[in-house]
């Protein structure tokens, strides 16, 4: 007999380690894939994964098309002249009565009245109304015409104290504080004589409603308070739409110069609409003012950028054609600068008529008008902050400052905190037009 061995010991298995048992090839499961398996296969891979490829490449191109057509396109803007006395030359700014002038339409044909008023029965504004409507009507789609109404706030303490202490010593000194010991002027109010202008432009307005103007059919007005109250004044109780409940809309860039003038900041989100509450803020209505720098002085040129955004805006998602805009110098001084309107300066509580022509066009530099950067990146470029001992300089280049009067400053000037003694009055500064004494500040 043969002697059987024992079998052979197996190591012992270490920890979790598990043991391999070989699977011979017989013992392998053998299972044949559902009918048409391979069909689905093929038919995802060569038909249904590439249809999406495509379909997600045509949307990102038309996606892709879409925000460069938008980031490129832009408003050409135009005054078209003729029809108010404010556009000529002859015109004198500082003399011309807005009430008394039929807010300066001029009393002419137009070549429209042969089939709207053979009779000549129909007013001046009747006549005028249907000649806008009717360039609208045959013009193409990247072309229309509003008709703006832009009103100047009325007479606010700000204007009262910078006739008092003059223009220079009012923008290097007391427009920087919050007032004096006659009152505050941040944000400023109206004044009564502000309340009564805002009253003549009220009445002004019946009077055109009895002329049949063409209604405004969109209110927009300036945060601040001096215009908030002259646009309530001006147009709440008139027999026009959209006066009963007077719900103008708040915008951010219709406010006056930018920066430095205490004047020219703003109220809260919150003081605004207790005041007014039926009015409407724009969307993205900051709480508190973004954009009132103390050290820095919005130029010229940015304001100009600024209020040309405010149209582009306004005429690209507002398709009326009648449109108030109660504003300020500055910002209207901007407005008939990029309509190419010619320089009239408003008196506070004044009111101009502009007919503006808008052309879209696709691209930038198409008609040598180069796109516009926005506002908030050219803000106070033109002034500087220097300190020297202790001494604070302010530098204002030309065309930095633009007075409430409306008047810009000639030359450049730099203004030293030593030159104001320590009991408020100011000597005769080293400056072209010197300064007059002006009374101790709070």
């Amino acid at each position: 007999m043969v002697p059987l061995r024992s079998p052979r010991a197996r190591p012992p298995r270490q920890g979790n380690e598990l043991e391999y048992q070989p699977l011979h090839e017989s013992a392998r499961p053998h299972s044949n894939p559902p009918p048409g398996l391979g069909f689905q296969r093929f038919f995802q891979v060569t038909v249904i994964i590439p249809l999406l490829l495509v379909i997600t490449v045509i949307v990102a191109g038309l996606m892709m098309m879409a925000e460069s057509n938008t980031s490129k396109s832009h408003l050409r803007l135009s005054t078209v002249t003729g029809y108010f006395l404010q556009d000529e030359p002859t015109t004198d700014p500082d003399t011309f009565d807005y009430v008394a002038s039929n807010f300066g339409l001029i009393s002419r044909s137009y070549d429209s009245d042969a089939e709207f008023d053979p009779d000549g029965r129909r007013t001046q504004w009747e006549r005028f109304e249907y000649l806008i409507n009717k360039l609208n009507a045959e013009s193409g789609p990247k072309t229309s015409y509003r008709l703006l109404y832009l009103g100047r706030h009325g007479e606010g303490y700000h204007n009262v104290a910078e006739r008092h202490y003059g223009t220079e010593a009012w923008d290097c000194y007391w427009s920087l504080l919050d007032g004096d010991e006659n009152g505050t002027w941040v944000d400023a109010r109206l004044t009564p004589v502000g309340i009564a202008q805002a009253e003549t432009a009220h009445r002004a307005w019946e009077t055109q409603l009895d002329n049949k103007i063409p209604f405004p059919q969109s209110y927009y007005v300036s945060p601040l308070n001096r215009c908030l109250a002259t646009a309530s004044i001006t147009f709440r109780g008139l027999k026009m739409p959209h006066t009963e409940p007077f719900r103008p809309v708040v915008k951010e860039l219709l406010r006056e110069t930018i920066g430095l003038h205490t004047c020219d900041s703003r109220s809260s989100k919150t003081a605004i609409l207790a005041e007014y509450p039926e009015y409407i803020i724009e969307d993205g209505f900051a709480e508190e003012d973004p954009l009132y720098d103390s050290k820095l002085r919005e130029s010229d040129t940015a304001r100009d950028a600024r209020l040309r955004d405010l149209l582009q805006d306004i005429f690209t998602h507002d398709k009326n054609t009648f449109i108030s805009l109660t504003a300020h110098s500055g910002a209207i001084t901007s407005i008939l600068q990029v309509t190419e309107h010619r320089k009239f300066a408003l008196g506070t509580g004044a009111i101009i008529p502009v007919l503006v022509k808008s052309i879209a066009l696709a691209t930038s530099g198409d008609d040598g008008v180069q796109q516009q950067s926005t506002a908030n990146d050219e803000l106070g470029n033109s002034n500087e902050w220097t300190a020297s001992g202790n001494d604070t300089a302010r530098q204002e280049t030309v065309n930095a400052v633009e007075p409430n009067d409306g008047n810009t400053t000639s030359e450049p000037k730099i203004f030293l905190q030593s030159e104001f003694p320590a009991d408020g009055t100011v000597s005769q500064a080293e400056t072209a037009g010197g300064w007059n004494a002006i009374t101790p500040g709070p």
